[in-house]
Formats: structure tokens, C-alpha cells, sequence
């Protein structure tokens, strides 16, 4: 059986550094914390240079090492080449933020599950999911599917 693939954006990868009083924002760092114990296991974690360089733009220096530790656990990493650059380019016609639009490209030439915790850009992707293939959610969302029929156990 094949790995499950999974992209992390950056708001996944920042939310076990988020303020954890929000109850949602721990909702979410238990699913991405959840998420990346199978990153080590059974799941492949997918890195890219996209996510590395919105890393980078991080002016918090101990906010910024402490999200680039888990980029260690990423088994592959996409590479921008000019097929993602004008999957991408299409994406950003249909709204979506540059670096949004290079992620969900990124992810789908990985053939990932894009997870993320930013509505707005699921709620954007989601209206042209005619014309977009991969699979968009929100980490808890998604690991709650994955998980209900049993067959995952979840700690």
C-alpha cells in the first residue's frame, strides 16, 4: 500500500507555535501534531522549496528554527521547476495568494493531500474545485475522515 503524501502549509507547520489558549488553535496543533507522528511512521511528509522560503520570511528567529525543525521529518521535497511555476500561475488567476497558489501547485506535482488551517483559502480553492484536483482541507477535518472508520488509531 502507498504512503498516504501529505503538504503541510505553513500555518500547519506554525500551529504547535501558535497561542494555545484558542481552542481552535489547539484543536489543530493536535491534529498536525497527530498528523506528523504518522510523518514518522506510515505517512510521508512533503517538503518544498516554497515552504522553505515562506519559512525564511519569519522575523521571529526562535519562531522561525523552531518551524524548520520539523521540516526534518519531510521524506521528499518538490523542486520549482516551470511546470509547477505555470500550474501555479494558473491557480493565482483564480485568486489565490502567490504563495497560496504555489503550495497547492507544489502539492498536487507531489501528488499530496494539501492541509492547511486557513479557511479563506479553502473556502477559495474549494470554489474551483472543478478545475483543481487536489485534495484541500483543514488538518483537523481531514485526520477526523481518515481516522473515522477505525482503522487508524489515533493516540
Amino acid at each position: 500500500m502507498t504512503p498516504k503524501r501529505i503538504y503541510l502549509d505553513v500555518c500547519c507547520l506554525c500551529r504547535p507555535f501558535d497561542d494555545q489558549r484558542v481552542h481552535r488553535i489547539r484543536m489543530e496543533t493536535e491534529a498536525v501534531t497527530e498528523i506528523l507522528k504518522h510523518c514518522m511512521t506510515d505517512w510521508e511528509l512533503v517538503g518544498s522549496e516554497a515552504i522553505e522560503s515562506e519559512i525564511f520570511e519569519i522575523s521571529d528567529e526562535e519562531r522561525r528554527e523552531s518551524v524548520e525543525s520539523v521540516l526534518q521529518f519531510t521524506r521528499s521535497r518538490v523542486v520549482i521547476d516551470e511546470e509547477v511555476e505555470a500550474i501555479a500561475r494558473g491557480y493565482h488567476r483564480f485568486g489565490l495568494s502567490p504563495f497560496d497558489a504555489l503550495h497547492l501547485a507544489c502539492a498536487g506535482s507531489a501528488g499530496a493531500i494539501f492541509l492547511t488551517t486557513d479557511d479563506p483559502l479553502i473556502k477559495s480553492i474549494k470554489k474551483h474545485e472543478d478545475k483543481i484536483t487536489t485534495r484541500v482541507h483543514n488538518p483537523v477535518q481531514w485526520l477526523m475522515e481518515e481516522t473515522l472508520d477505525g482503522s487508524e488509531d489515533i493516540e
